[in-house]
């Protein structure tokens, strides 16, 4: 009887421990590998989508910029049918516009990617001056009243 139950309680461990340890090392380094697979692939995607938001903030900017050109080339023909004497402060002001727009375009420009924080603080910012000088353009552009 004696017997029986030693021979009982080590076949308990053994099964025991078969469950416990049911992950062979093989295992383990298989879902570990899997686990940094998806980890990877997280990552990947997440880098083309900033890589991608920084690409279509970039033509939209190009596109700002290009219709502020286009905006600061109406003023010119426009200011040339104006008084003489009003010609060399709107001369002035088209100035001030068309390097602050130019100042903007090197902005984008000379941006690095650097980081999606980077990004949005700089994004932040670029819209925020983008938004100043788009209403410094539509000012420019109303009616001088008399």
């Amino acid at each position: 009887m004696k017997k029986s139950i030693i021979v009982f309680g080590a076949c308990s461990v053994i099964i025991g421990l078969s469950f416990v340890g049911c992950n062979s090392p093989a295992q383990k380094v298989d879902n570990a590998q899997t686990s940094v697979n998806e980890a990877n692939a997280d990552l990947e995607q997440a880098n083309k989508e900033y890589l991608a938001d920084i690409e279509k903030f970039r033509e939209a900017t190009a596109d700002s910029i290009a219709a502020n050109n286009r905006s600061i080339v109406e003023f010119k023909a426009r200011i040339a049918k104006e008084k003489k004497e009003a010609r060399a402060d709107y001369k002035k002001r088209i100035s001030e516009l068309e390097e602050e727009n130019t100042d903007m375009k090197k902005r984008m420009d000379d941006f690095k990617a650097d980081g999606k924080d980077k990004w949005e603080a700089f994004k932040s910012a670029f819209n925020a001056d983008m938004h100043k000088l788009r209403v410094r353009f539509r000012r420019f552009a109303e009616p001088v009243k008399d």
